[in-house]
């Protein structure tokens, strides 16, 4: 890469990284190495995966030797500069090297082959690891027909969330003739929780640029368009960059590689709606209408973009594809399964203590990724479920922990593979709060357009909200699977027809909760406020009045070094005092 044949240090400037600091490490760095002219080159590069760590830095000496470091902070990038740059002795007590090895080298990295080691922003360093081989060899050497039957052959199903075989869905795009078709990048990634693509497209974005190319060679399309999150700027700057150079090194435009091949493409930054990762709300926002969904068929292979066949593939989706090219289908489906092929890209969330991003074969268990790969529970708590797919998705009990992770086992258990978020719960996380919590998101991003939707998630809510409250009655829990089915069965797109799982999955899994916050009146996990009772103990009350300043209703009384009391007419359960105790004597119940 960038540098080779001198020291390389190697700063991790995606948003996790940014968000822990590590501009301000790189930009000493860089003044440093000018300064006391160093024979050092430093560079930015994506997120490796542990970022949980960040800011990361890689320091890879002429040799190619590998020395990483994390927690890096400006104080710790001067003592590796002294001690490691000019000294040639490693920092030992930063480096994470072993760790990194546990973590990411238990990985199997194909989409995220180049993040975290080559310049994003690089076309030159994005080449020299193989890129644009993939669509040299289509342009060169394969028919768009081979290239269909390559992607078929390597088994790779849409990475999305639905599974679609991703082969199939170009083989039916090509077969509509049409003056203009258009091929289009879901970015649209709006699960709480998930971070995949927009890690991708900060570390690699030259792959999208031409896993898109390659995928409108294929289907015959000479326009690709990238629907993109607003709320990604850097992966908006990152793939804007990579289209530009793309473009000035003639690997876009016309006559691609003197093959008579032409193709452009364009970014449009969402507006936000979840509801617009659905490919018909999708395209009606680039159409310039209200992102909503429209009965299907027909399908956008049919009558997408404008009317005319396109093709809709997700981030990861095209990032698997010029590996594929490159190295050949069997090469891709000799990892995973016999349905499940390759490999999936997991943003790891929630109760762990190493989330981050994560790359595995399909087929390997839910407990080999949270206690393997993700570490286990952060401060060795019980685990308790994971929630995978997002708000589409499902919890999963520990029970089900040796689930194997693709399309098919997942979907037994109720829940979804969908994009790849996996948010883990410990003992403290009550379900039926976590069912509402995503149930609230699925009825806030609700279009509106079907009743079923519309009105079934917002009853559903309601019901939620009261059993959280210590309101409802015995009954509205049959009342709640009826609404989830109905809302399944009725609803016109995904959002609706998925948004009910983390509901039903709670309910067949987690059932005592609920019955314990209808029939018991509380929470068994302590979070529900309003379940929850409020005293003190006053053998360990020394009467220090820390939970005095902190009250906001004045309802704890007492004098000053004598034990206090709550008048629990006044408390609004806020759980101010229990934070602020620091002798344990105020008890939650």
């Amino acid at each position: 890469m960038a540098g080779q044949g001198k020291t390389v240090i190697k700063v991790g400037l995606s948003t996790c990284g940014i968000a822990a600091g590590s501009t301000k490490v790189y930009e000493l760095l860089e003044e440093e190495v000018s300064k006391n002219k160093l024979d050092v080159t430093v560079q930015k590069t994506g997120c490796i995966g542990m970022c949980y760590k960040e800011p990361i830095i890689d320091l890879v000496t002429p040799d190619g030797k590998l020395f990483s470091y994390g927690d890096v902070t400006e104080e710790n990038a001067q003592r590796i500069l002294e001690e490691h740059i000019k000294g040639g002795k490693p920092v030992e007590d930063l480096l994470i090297l072993t760790e990194r090895d546990e973590v990411v080298g238990r990985q199997v990295r194909i989409s995220l082959k180049n993040c975290g080691i080559i310049d994003p922003e690089s076309l030159e360093d994005y080449k020299l690891a193989g890129g644009y081989k993939g669509i040299e060899k289509c342009l060169k050497e394969m028919t768009p027909e081979d290239v269909i039957e390559e992607i078929l052959q390597s088994g790779l199903r849409g990475r999305g969330g639905a599974g679609f075989p991703t082969g199939l869905k170009w083989r039916f795009t090509r077969g509509y003739k049409s003056d203009q078709k258009y091929i289009i990048c879901n970015a649209d990634e709006g699960d709480p929780g998930a971070f995949m693509d927009r890690s991708i497209i900060e570390g690699d974005p030259h792959a999208i640029v031409e896993g898109m190319m390659i995928a409108g060679y294929a289907i015959g399309a000479s326009q690709g368009h990238v629907y993109v999150r607003a709320e990604y700027p850097l992966a908006i700057t990152r793939l804007e960059k990579a289209i530009e150079d793309a473009r000035a090194n003639g690997l876009m435009g016309d006559n691609i590689m003197g093959s008579g091949f032409n193709f452009e493409m364009k970014i449009k930054k969402g507006a936000g709606a979840f509801v617009c990762g659905e490919e018909t709300a999708l395209i009606a926002s680039l159409e310039g209408e209200r992102g909503m969904p429209r009965l299907k068929p027909p399908f956008p292979a049919e009558a997408g973009l404008w009317k005319k066949p396109t093709s809709i593939n997700n981030v990861e989706t095209f990032a698997n594809v010029p590996w594929i090219i490159a190295n050949g289908a069997d090469k891709f489906s000799a990892f995973g399964t016999e349905k499940s092929s390759g490999t999936k890209v997991f943003a790891l969330a929630g109760k762990m203590k190493q989330g981050g991003l994560i790359e595995v074969p399909m087929g390997i268990t839910l407990r080999d990724v949270i206690f393997g790969v993700g570490g286990g529970i952060r401060d060795d708590k019980k685990f308790k479920g994971v929630q995978l797919g997002g708000p589409s998705g499902g919890c999963i009990p520990e029970s089900l922990l040796d689930t194997p992770v693709d399309y098919d086992s997942v979907g037994q258990t109720g829940a979804i593979m969908g994009s790849g978020g996996m948010i883990v719960m410990d003992e403290t996380t009550c379900m039926v709060d976590m069912a509402r919590f995503f149930l609230d998101f699925v009825q806030n991003e609700s279009c509106g357009k079907c009743v079923h939707c519309r009105l079934g998630t917002k009853r559903m809510l309601e019901i939620l909200t009261r059993i959280t409250e210590g309101k409802a009655q015995p009954e509205e829990l049959d009342l709640l699977e009826e609404l989830a089915y109905n809302v399944k069965e009725g609803s016109l797109c995904g959002l609706g027809q998925t948004g009910p799982n983390p509901v039903l999955t709670t309910l067949k899994y987690f059932r005592d909760e609920y019955e314990a916050h209808i029939m018991d009146r509380s929470c068994p996990a302590k979070v529900c406020r309003e379940l929850l009772t409020f005293t003190i103990d006053p053998e360990l009350c020394n009467g220090c009045r820390r939970c005095v300043k902190r009250c906001p209703t004045e309802c704890i009384t007492g004098e000053k070094k004598e034990p206090h009391v709550i008048d629990q007419d006044k408390c609004i359960k806020c759980g101010n005092c229990y934070d602020a105790c620091k002798f344990d004597a105020v008890i939650m119940e």
